[in-house]
Order: C-alpha cells, then structure tokens, then sequence
C-alpha cells in the first residue's frame, strides 16, 4: 500500500507506470488479432464442416485415410474406404470433406478451360518467337565480339 503512496507522489514514477500499463493493452491487443481472433475463425469453419457432412461427401481424416461417408450419426460417421472396409470415425477425426457436387463441377470447369485453351491455339496457330538481337546495333556488337574472341 505504501508503494502505490509512493508512486502516486512521484510524478515520474507515475509516467513510468502509465507507459507499462500502455504497453500490456498492446501486447493482448496483437495477441488478440494474430492468435486468438484467427484461431476462433478457424474453429468455427471447423464446426460448420462437420455440421455439413452428409453420405456421399468424400473425406479425408487426420491420420489420412480417404474414403466416402456412408452413415452420419450423433457423434461419429462411418466411412467406406474400400469395398468392404468400412470404418467409423468421431467427426472430429474428419480433416476435410469434399462433396460429390463439389468434385463433379471442379471436373467440368477443368474440362471447359482445357477445351477453351484449345479452341484458342487453334485459332491463333503456332507461336513462334525470334530469338537473337533486337537491333542492327545489337546484331553488329555481337559480331564484332565474336571476331574479337577468335
């Protein structure tokens, strides 16, 4: 109790004390935007994933086993991995799901740039390119070092 007398009397220390406490707001405050406000970000992405999961999804687990989900249940699903294996997994276990929608469309769109790619080749023909000077001055500069070398 005395120190905080103390402090308060000295006008200096007050000062000292008043930067301290401004530089502790700012580290919570920067370890709130770099590490606690993303990581919250990231597990609610989490949670709406595994909310979404539905028979049919592709997905992968943490251990990194692929398959496809054939039955969601409270707390786990089980998921096909061969034709004859299935295995069930808590949803936690589940890293990332894709769906089949999803898969189809990515196939088509790949598909549709390809052809368009294509169809443009097609109509501008080969490209060729010349290599070598850009210049009449660039072609004898070129030349003269050439001779010099020999």
């Amino acid at each position: 109790m005395n120190a905080i007398a103390l402090m308060a009397s000295d006008p200096a220390a007050g000062g000292s004390m008043g930067a301290t406490l401004i530089t502790f707001v700012l580290i919570i405050l920067i370890f709130y935007f770099l590490i606690i406000r993303p990581q919250k970000k990231r597990d609610k992405e989490a949670k709406a994933m595994i909310d979404a999961m539905k028979k049919g999804d592709r997905v992968v687990t943490i251990g990194g086993i692929h398959g496809t989900i054939v039955a969601v249940r409270e707390q786990t699903v089980v998921v096909k991995v061969d034709d004859s294996a299935r295995i069930e997994f808590s949803k936690s276990a589940i890293s990332s799901v894709s769906s089949k929608d999803k898969a189809v469309n990515v196939k088509k769109e790949e598909k549709a740039e390809k052809k368009e790619v294509k169809e443009e080749e097609k109509k501008e023909g080969p490209v060729l390119e010349m290599v070598g000077p850009e210049s009449e001055e660039e072609a004898k500069d070129t030349s003269s070092t050439e001779k010099e070398d020999k």
